[in-house]
């Protein structure tokens, strides 16, 4: 928190006056893209190809910050971004453009964003931002929900799964002395002993079509993918993933935890009833966690939650919160791009920008 508040105290102190002077008067939202660009340090990140080959630095990093100003300005086409750049000189100064004519066609938008995609740039700048800014202090709760993300593409038809044939047996309890047949493992038990690598490798990508209840009970469905995430106290995205839009919150729960106690150290992982799995709950108290997950009936009665515990599970509503700052003021509610890449990548860039505000919010 320290080094947060210095960092803060910098930007606050120097920066705004510098770059006022220099630019004269900028508005709150230009303050605000200033100070999330200062925090992450974007330009750190962008990598050059072998032999610098391409595009110069001096680009990349104008182009790597401008993807962060048209997630912080919620922009849904890179065609909006292009227009404000050319009519706002301070936007274009902010993003390390030095004119009008120094930017770039939409095509060389398209070619950058496809490189971040590929080198993960987003990804990179976001775990660098929680590690520098959230490793040593201890959290609370890690608060862990999931999202619909509608996509700009046609879901993916499900080939027809061909079982290979099973050999006849009497129906009914096996008869003594008879083996029967194992059973498959699934997904969630699979991953008890698979690494992180192997759970993210074994999650479905594609473009699907997903049915999730709201808030108030009921059934939507969607064309696109799910994002899931775990949150910090503060509503500080710190793990996401993202999967097709069929694939169950439980089945992401264990790769979630598992990177997010690589990343902080916390007390409580909070979840709904979409979790309540053995095996989760299991592999939450193995990394030396409590889990609290509200109990699912599955047609039975439903075990409440006694009232400490309660107003500890209580506490998850602030990854709903997260998802709507993210939707509403970020960009995702607008996904354009097409494919389970560019669309991790879209989000990444609203993420990093939120979890940066975020903090920021913090020592304000």
């Amino acid at each position: 928190m320290r080094l947060l508040s210095q960092t803060w105290a910098a930007i606050q102190g120097y920066l705004f006056d510098y770059i006022e002077d220099e630019l004269g008067p900028i508005t709150e939202k230009q303050k605000q893209l200033l100070s999330i660009l200062e925090l992450i340090r974007i330009e750190n990140y962008v990598r050059l190809p072998f032999k610098e080959i391409g595009r110069k630095r001096k680009e990349r990093i104008a182009l790597a910050r401008a993807f962060v100003a048209k997630a912080v300005y919620n922009l849904s086409t890179t065609r909006m971004l292009i227009d404000h750049l050319k009519s706002c000189p301070s936007l274009r100064r902010l993003c390390e453009f030095e004119s009008v004519s120094r930017i770039p066609h939409e095509s060389t938008f398209s070619r950058a964003f496809d490189e971040f995609t590929r080198s993960k740039l987003p990804q990179r700048v976001h775990e660098a931002l929680i590690e520098k800014y959230q490793k040593d202090p201890l959290k609370g709760h890690i608060s862990r929900d999931s999202s619909a993300i509608k996509g700009n593409e046609k879901p993916l038809k499900k080939a027809k799964d061909v079982k290979a044939p099973q050999p006849k047996r009497r129906r009914g309890r096996p008869k003594k002395g008879e083996t029967p047949p194992p059973k498959e493992k699934t997904r969630i038990e699979c991953q008890q002993s698979m690494t992180l690598e192997e759970m993210l490798d074994d999650l479905p990508k594609a473009c699907d079509r997903g049915t999730k209840k709201n808030s108030k009970g009921y059934k939507e469905s969607w064309n696109g993918y799910k994002l899931h995430l775990d949150s910090v106290d503060g509503q500080i995205p710190i793990s996401c993933i993202v999967t097709s839009a069929s694939v169950h919150d439980s089945q992401v729960a264990i790769p979630l935890s598992k990177m997010s106690s690589q990343r902080v150290t916390c007390l409580y992982e909070l979840m709904d009833a979409a979790y309540d799995s053995k095996a989760i709950k299991e592999y939450v108290r193995s990394l030396d966690h409590v889990p609290i997950i509200d109990h699912n009936p599955r047609r039975g009665k439903k075990i409440k939650m006694e009232s400490p515990t309660k107003v500890r599970y209580n506490e998850r509503t602030s990854v709903e919160r997260v998802f709507g700052r993210l939707k509403e003021e970020f960009g995702a509610k607008h996904v354009q791009v097409k494919g389970p890449e560019k669309v991790t990548a879209h989000l990444m860039f609203g993420i990093v920008a939120l979890a940066a505000d975020q903090l920021l919010r913090l020592v304000q």
